[in-house]
């Protein structure tokens, strides 16, 4: 079990369930859920109750997590609630296939899930079902950057407008190059190819979208919800991401080595 937990030495676990925290404390002051990302509607009965509700779970969860003890319930209560909004936005991206943004909230909440499930494998007893299923678990999170890469594709004028334009060499630059970087994440993830260092990378990139776009955004205007929400969920997605990472690296680094032994070995006395 020592090999199955040693991954949580890293801070994507801390950065996860930080976010969940964040998440808690922002429902509760505000009575509301995080904005678009979390998509309830405002005709939904009872709607106030059920964002302090979420709040408190999600507080509660993040705490969980952090805590040796109940980790494993706190990653289990965080994947069903992730779930659920994952589930609320399902419905809608059917609703038009030519609107790729839906789709694309449906994997934003996804990754979430699947770093839920990453965690749950890890906190999970060794030699368990859901243990085994851990690098399934990592392959189901590959396919939220392929979505990640193809939003950016569709959304390339807006995109443009939140990279800073003081950053050289260009605005266009960067959005091709985070576009690429999210491509190369999917299939170094589900090739094996350098996966340790592609996952290191996609979690950079979305911690860098973190630092340069929301928290000024966040600095320029305190008293806008939508602001506090979207730091919120991107220091989930990039916790999302760094937890799979260090799962990625984990395995990497207990893989047996293994050892050339010589055809013949001569014993002299």
């Amino acid at each position: 079990m020592t090999k199955q937990h040693s991954v949580t030495s890293n801070l994507g676990l801390y950065v996860y369930g930080g976010a969940a925290i964040f998440l808690g404390v922002l429902g509760l002051v505000s009575g509301d859920f995080a904005a678009t990302w979390q998509n309830v509607g405002p005709n939904v009965p009872l709607r106030v109750p059920l964002a302090y509700l979420t709040a408190v779970i999600e507080l509660a969860g993040g705490i969980a997590l952090l805590l040796p003890r109940t980790a494993r319930a706190g990653a289990l209560t965080l994947t069903i609630v992730y779930s659920v909004f994952t589930l609320i936005w399902v419905p809608k991206a059917f609703v038009n296939l030519g609107n790729f943004d839906p789709i694309g909230n449906v994997f934003e909440e996804f990754s979430l899930v699947a770093a839920g499930l990453v965690l749950l494998a890890v906190f999970s007893p060794a030699g368990s079902s859901i243990a085994r299923r851990r690098s399934f678990f990592v392959l189901l999170y590959g396919l939220c950057p392929i979505s990640f890469g193809i939003a950016h594709i569709v959304d390339m004028p807006g995109l443009l407008g939140w990279i800073p334009g003081w950053l050289p060499p260009t605005r266009m630059f960067w959005a091709y190059a985070t576009t690429m970087g999210f491509f190369g994440a999917a299939v170094a993830i589900h090739t094996g190819i350098m996966a340790p260092l592609a996952a290191r990378l996609l979690t950079a990139e979305i911690v860098i979208f973190e630092l340069l776009v929301w928290v000024p955004n966040l600095a320029g205007g305190p008293k806008n919800h939508f602001n506090w929400a979207g730091n919120a969920i991107c220091i989930a997605l990039a916790g999302a991401a760094w937890t799979v990472s260090d799962s990625i690296g984990g395995v990497a680094q207990t893989k047996p080595i293994p050892v050339e032994i010589p055809a013949e070995v001569s014993i002299r006395a």
